[in-house]
């Protein structure tokens, strides 16, 4: 069974936003790798300290096919050092893992099926 690991922006993080509708729609999203036979686990950040180590953890965990980058972390240009980071940790942690990027946090599953 191909494996998926979905990094995202923890919404609890962006002000504004209501972080629990979003989370909501984030695991349902997660829910359907299954529905597509691809086991899946999300990692949410925070710009912060707590990045670096959360996700080398997550990357770690397991061998993954693929690592579907988040637009919450991409499309935000103050985020830019973070996504700059998550990148270098995904080569250095998971090299055997093809990068794949959401335009939606409700497209991930077809982001990782394009390289799986």
């Amino acid at each position: 069974m191909s494996s998926a690991l979905v990094v995202g922006y923890d919404p609890q993080a962006i002000p504004g936003v209501d972080g629990e509708a979003l989370r909501a729609a984030l695991d349902a999203e997660l829910a359907r790798f299954g529905e597509h036979g691809i086991e899946a686990d999300m990692t949410l950040v925070a710009f912060d300290a707590s990045a670096e180590p959360a996700l080398v953890a997550s990357l770690t965990r397991r061998p993954w096919d693929v690592v579907v980058v988040g637009g919450g972390i991409r499309k935000t240009e103050p985020l830019l050092p973070l996504f700059e980071q998550v990148l270098n940790l995904i080569r250095r942690h998971a090299p055997q893992a093809a990068i794949a990027f959401n335009t939606t946090g409700g497209d991930s599953v077809e982001a990782a099926q394009r390289w799986l």
